[in-house]
């Protein structure tokens, strides 16, 4: 007899990520549930997202994260949350909402498994993180403690490089355009990272929901297919372009440098490339007995690699 399928609710469902988790959550045949906002209703073209997955079978709950009441009620509802609020606003506001969606998954008491929204770096490897942007991986941080304080089950889940952020502009910043003549290599270009499709991101979270293998766990999606050095993804482009790009190599201390006359988000973002292209912190680490690897734990999907990715972009 088949198990019965939990019931999920996806918080921040028309957020980049948000979205992939409603599709991989219907695809996998869960009762899928999706927070209704007020502000989404000023929002057209979120409006729309949630109508379009509510004709594919989602069901829209209207609540507040402003509203405790409202929210409890709405996870009374179900038995998964899946919190997938953008990062674009984490600094502060989306610790803020995400301590208040804490806070009812507690009172509400019926939730079986919580996923918090980080699907990047483990922050809990990131306690030497440079500043301005170890704000991201400190307050996330503040997240987990309240989630484990509050004896919520749950699962972290790391998903390291998002392919559309990271792979098609060759880990260029500021751009998601891949170059045409010339690109940055980040030291000698030879650290390895993960780059993963963010589809494939909801694909496992999905898996993971139901999974005692990875309860109150971190799950780190590093397929090994892709693992790659920057300059082995430059190469892969360059085969697949037939032309040669100009590399201009970037020490790691002017790297950082860089970062004096920029904005704070830019900051930030130096930070997080000096850290994953400079220090390989996304492959220096054993996972251990704490975590588990997404793509040995389901060796059924088939990820997509990233040379098939890159000819999105020809």
């Amino acid at each position: 007899m088949a198990m019965e399928k939990s019931r999920v609710l996806v918080v921040g469902g028309t957020g980049f990520v948000g979205r992939r988790i409603i599709t991989a959550s219907l695809a996998e045949g869960h009762p899928t549930y999706v927070l209704l906002r007020p502000e989404i209703g000023l929002d057209l073209d979120k409006l729309q997202i949630l109508l379009a997955f509510k004709a594919q079978g989602a069901r829209l709950l209207e609540a507040s994260l402003d509203d405790h009441r409202s929210l409890v009620a709405a996870i009374r509802q179900v038995d998964v949350v899946v919190s997938a609020m953008s990062g674009v606003h984490f600094r502060s506001h989306n610790l803020m909402l995400q301590l208040k969606l804490v806070e009812a998954i507690k009172e509400a008491g019926n939730v079986k498994r919580f996923v918090p929204s980080e699907f990047g770096m483990d922050p809990s490897r990131m306690g030497d993180a440079l500043e301005p942007g170890r704000v991201s991986f400190d307050e996330k941080m503040v997240i987990r403690r309240a989630i484990e304080e509050a004896n919520i089950p749950h699962t972290y889940v790391s998903a390291n490089c998002f392919a559309a952020y990271f792979c098609p502009n060759l880990c260029q910043m500021k751009t998601l355009l891949p170059p045409k003549e010339k690109v940055s290599v980040y030291g000698d270009g030879n650290v390895k990272v993960f780059f993963v499709d963010e589809d494939d991101v909801g694909i496992y979270t999905i898996k993971t929901i139901d999974d005692p293998r990875t309860l109150n766990k971190t799950i780190y999606i590093r397929p090994r297919d892709n693992c790659h050095t920057q300059n082995e993804l430059i190469a892969k482009w360059e085969k697949l372009t037939g032309k040669s790009l100009e590399k201009s190599h970037i020490p790691g201390d002017e790297f950082l440098a860089s970062m004096e006359d920029m904005d704070f988000a830019h900051q930030v973002g130096v930070g997080h490339y000096y850290h994953i292209f400079y220090e390989g912190c996304l492959t220096n680490f054993d996972i251990g007995d704490h975590g588990a690897e997404a793509t040995e734990l389901y060796p059924e999907v088939q990820y997509t690699r990233m040379d098939e990715y890159l000819k999105h972009y020809l």
